[in-house]
C-alpha cells in the first residue's frame, strides 16, 4: 500500500465537483469493490475466511478514510483522492 505522505498531490481544479467530491467518490468506489468481493467470497462453495477478514479490514480502513474526509484540509483531501483513485485502478486491473 502507498502511504498518504508518499502520494503526490494532483491538480483536480479542472474537474467538476471539487476535490472533496472527487475524494469521496474515489473512496466510495473502493468500498463498493470490497463489498462486491466480500459478497462473492461468501457465495463461494468454500469461502476463504482469511480472505474475507482481509477484505473487511481493507474496507474498514477505507471507511475510516472516508470519515477523515469530513475534517480534512485541501492537501489531505487531494492525497486521499489520489490514493484511492490509484487503489481503485490497482484493484480493478489485477
Amino acid at each position: 500500500m502507498v502511504a498518504l505522505s508518499d502520494t503526490p498531490i494532483p491538480d483536480f481544479s479542472h474537474l467538476d465537483g471539487g476535490e472533496e467530491q472527487q475524494a469521496l467518490d474515489a473512496v466510495q468506489e473502493v468500498v463498493s469493490w470490497y463489498n462486491t468481493q466480500i459478497a462473492a467470497e461468501h457465495r463461494a462453495p468454500v469461502p476463504d475466511e482469511e480472505r474475507i477478514e482481509e477484505l473487511k479490514a481493507a474496507r474498514q480502513a477505507a471507511l475510516d478514510d472516508q470519515q477523515r474526509l469530513e475534517t480534512a484540509g485541501p492537501q489531505k483531501t487531494a492525497r486521499i483522492a489520489a490514493l484511492y483513485a490509484a487503489r481503485l485502478k490497482e484493484l480493478t486491473t489485477s
